[in-house]
């Protein structure tokens, strides 16, 4: 049995697309942040970090999106998702993968959360500036990587686009927000047409703008 664990908007959005985009028959476990839910002992068994998602496949339990999501991929590998194993494509698809979680996404904690980042609170400020400006530098050098390609590996739609779709969501709210970037824009807009996209906002109950 598959479950995930997750909370609307957040890190779980990612494998949350994936299993609609795959078919996948699964169940959702809502877990309450605003309530700490994600700190009770129950939960912390599951992800001893307390962060948010976690993936049960029968007797496997697993944390980090990145993880959770390559899982997912290898899993429904009819889905498309990722490049079959042996093509020249799949090393682009780890590069992508690992690029997105252990660059953008890891900034974007800065972004949301800078008072984790310092013992002075009232350098919070400095340290959300400091991360936008960075993640700013990080989003050209991907619209510079991504071109006129329609999707990050060429032509075929992959967990890496909804991934980047994610992310580019989560800067809407920045003073330079990612759709800013056309290209990135335009990749945004074909991910959120997508019905597996559009059923997963409609069940997070996740209402414009989606990014």
């Amino acid at each position: 049995m598959l479950a995930l664990y997750y909370y609307p908007g957040l890190a779980s959005l990612l494998p949350h697309m994936m299993l609609r985009e795959a078919g996948a028959e699964f169940e959702l476990r809502f877990i309450d942040r605003q309530g700490d839910a994600h700190k009770n002992d129950e939960y912390l068994r599951l992800n001893p970090n307390g962060r948010i998602p976690v993936l049960i496949d029968d007797d496997i339990v697993l944390f980090e999106t990145a993880a959770i999501a390559i899982h997912i991929a290898d899993k429904f590998a009819d889905s498309g998702l990722a490049p079959r194993l042996g093509t020249k494509e799949r090393p682009e698809f780890y590069k992508w993968m690992i690029h997105l979680t252990n660059t953008p996404q890891v900034e974007f904690r800065a972004w949301f959360y800078p008072h984790e980042h310092v013992s002075d609170e009232a350098a919070a400020p400095s340290v959300k500036q400091a991360a936008g400006e960075r993640l700013n530098r990080m989003f050209d050098v991907i619209s510079e990587q991504l071109g006129d390609n329609p999707w990050l590996l060429g032509d075929h739609c992959s967990a890496a686009d909804l991934f980047l779709f994610m992310l580019i969501r989560w800067s809407r709210f920045m003073p330079r927000p990612a759709r800013s970037i056309p290209n990135l824009n335009a990749l945004a807009e074909r991910v959120a047409a997508r019905p597996a996209v559009q059923e997963t906002f409609r069940v997070e109950g996740i209402r414009a703008p989606l990014f």
